[in-house]
């Protein structure tokens, strides 16, 4: 019941992940970012694995080491799904015995795909070959093709219903972070956000490092 993808830019150094799902609300549970990598923790959820895979990023683990410490961290293993990348790249992935329906599960370059209760088993191909498309559009944007591609190739094999996006830059905050939790048109809703909050994305930064250089939004008691 979901489809995702883990990726890292290799022209700027940016991470992110992306995630859509029939359930409500999937990025809360499914999709963990930092600056020092991704996990995807997906199938019969156990976000404590997202949260674990982080910590072990940011001791310096690379992927492979990350999966394997994690695929063995908490019972049940059987039923998750899991897929790490780490900041240079390296990525790992492993599907449960117990993973629903159709799982699939391919890296790409500087990119992971997953995905289970899938239309057939090339929708993750498509969302890879979406994302490594066009090498030179920001992180945001790849990962946003990666998931309409995997729509468009079939996604689900029911309806979605919930989507989001994180991605890290150089900060220790996330550049940007954008969900929707509930529509019956998560994706399209999601490229809609990104659409608006694109063009503010650097102003919030500059918010934090250098608010004398802020703009102003125009709202009661702004700047």
């Amino acid at each position: 019941m979901t489809f995702s993808l883990a990726g890292r830019c290799a022209r700027t150094g940016s991470v992110g992940g992306i995630v859509c799902s029939s359930s409500i609300a999937v990025p809360s549970r499914c999709l963990w970012v930092s600056p020092h990598g991704v996990v995807l923790s997906q199938n019969v959820t156990d976000p404590r694995l997202g949260v674990l895979g982080l910590q072990l990023l940011a001791q310096g683990f690379g992927a492979d080491s990350v999966l394997q410490q994690i695929a063995g961290a908490r019972a049940f293993s059987e039923w998750r799904q899991l897929a790490v990348i780490d900041s240079d790249g390296s990525r790992a992935a492993v599907t449960g015995a117990k993973g629903l329906g159709i799982t699939s599960t391919v890296p790409g370059r500087d990119c992971i795909g997953a995905g289970n209760l899938l239309a057939h088993a090339g929708v993750v191909e498509a969302m890879v070959r979406g994302f490594e498309a066009n090498p030179d559009a920001s992180i945001a944007e790849r990962l946003l093709a990666a998931l309409e591609a995997g729509l468009a190739a079939g996604g689900e094999a029911g309806p979605v219903h919930s989507a989001g996006f994180c991605v890290f830059e150089r900060d220790a905050w996330p550049v940007a972070e954008l969900r929707v939790d509930w529509s019956d048109t998560p994706i399209e809703d999601l490229r809609a956000l990104w659409r608006l909050y694109e063009p503010q994305m650097n102003d919030y930064a500059r918010r934090a490092k250098n608010p004398e250089q802020a703009p102003s939004y125009g709202v009661p008691g702004d700047l």
